[in-house]
């Protein structure tokens, strides 16, 4: 009888839980050795999605599937931190909108670097038609495109 391999046995859920959370380990590092070790949980993801989109904020709480007073407190939390600027609309002054600082836009690069060194180790451990197939899986598992 051979020996279980426990890689194999485990559940994709599982594996993408440890997976992101290895992914999230590499960005705090990142961002702790730069002095932005005080960037909240789910913050990086705010701010990359304003970086790389300029995504509207109602548009990334409802991605981070947060509740609004949850994001509220986020997005004070890196308004206070110095990350994000916030600001009444001036078109419609119900409305407020957010920016990125410097220190945000720092914390987005690192963040995404980050990411690319991980992509760049995955690449070079398994190959870049297999990272590809991992991209599609992830994609049509978030029900993102079609998957190609």
């Amino acid at each position: 009888m051979e020996p279980k391999n426990a890689s194999n046995e485990a559940s994709l859920p599982a594996l993408l839980r440890v997976a992101r959370n290895a992914c999230a380990q590499a960005i705090r590092a990142e961002l702790v050795a730069a002095g932005m070790g005080d960037l909240p949980r789910n913050g990086v993801f705010v701010l990359g999605a304003i970086a790389r989109d300029s995504a509207p904020l109602a548009d990334v709480v409802r991605q981070l599937g947060a509740s609004k007073q949850a994001a509220g407190q986020l997005v004070d939390t890196l308004v206070n931190r110095g990350y994000l600027d916030r600001e009444v609309d001036a078109a419609d002054r119900r409305r407020l909108t957010v920016s990125l600082t410097g220190r945000g836009v720092a914390a987005a690069r690192l963040a995404r670097a980050a990411g690319a060194r991980m992509e760049a180790d995955l690449i070079a451990r398994i190959g870049a038609a297999n990272v590809a197939h991992a991209r599609a899986a992830l994609l049509a598992l978030a029900g993102v495109g079609d998957g190609n």
